[in-house]
This record gives C-alpha cells, sequence and structure tokens, in this order.
C-alpha cells in the first residue's frame, strides 16, 4: 500500500490535540508537533504555520503558560504547560469531540 497524503485536521480539533498533548507535562512547540506526529503513526503533521497560532489562543484563554527554558541541544525554547483552567478544557472538549464522532458515525453506518 502506498504512502498517503497527511489528512487535514477537522477544525476545531488543534487546540484539543495541544491540550492532550500536553496534558503529560511541559513541552516546546516542536516537542508537540513531534508527539502529534509519531502518536498519529504520521497521520497528523501539524506545521508551525498552524501550531504557533494555536499556542497563542491557547495562552490568551488562560489553557496554557509558557517559560522560555533550554532544549535537549541547548536552543532557548518556550516551553507550555497546561493550566488547570486547560485541564477542564481538555476534559470538555474532548467530550464534545468524541459526542460528534459517534454522531459521524452513527450517519456512516446507515444504508
Amino acid at each position: 500500500m502506498g504512502q498517503r497524503e497527511p489528512l487535514e485536521l477537522l477544525p476545531g480539533t488543534l487546540d484539543l490535540l495541544i491540550l492532550k498533548a500536553l496534558a503529560s507535562g511541559k513541552m516546546h512547540g516542536y516537542g508537540i508537533a513531534h508527539m502529534l506526529k509519531v502518536t498519529s503513526e504520521d497521520v497528523l503533521n501539524v506545521g508551525e504555520s498552524s501550531l504557533y497560532p494555536a499556542l497563542q489562543r491557547l495562552l490568551l484563554n488562560g489553557w496554557v503558560t509558557a517559560e522560555w527554558g533550554a532544549s535537549e541541544n541547548n536552543r532557548r525554547a518556550r516551553y507550555y504547560t497546561l493550566t488547570p483552567a486547560g485541564r477542564k478544557q481538555l476534559i470538555a472538549e474532548r467530550a464534545d469531540f468524541e459526542h460528534m464522532v459517534a454522531a459521524i458515525q452513527r450517519v456512516l453506518r446507515t444504508t
């Protein structure tokens, strides 16, 4: 089976995926993108042009905080951490997403 083109994220899912990635601990942007790519078996390939505006939106909403630090290769990197409000948002968004997916699956199963 040939290599498929990466799929585009469904609208509204990037914030949910970033919050989920940060649920396991603080990460820098490249680490978040890498985790999503590896965990999704190369299906989710989030570029900087969508990742960093989403992180900024999460910061403005108070769902993540950020601090500067040194990355694994000693470069300056901004590390993001989930806030308590972000954990609540993750739970809410995940429930909404799972509800939507279940509804779509019910429609697709109809004959």
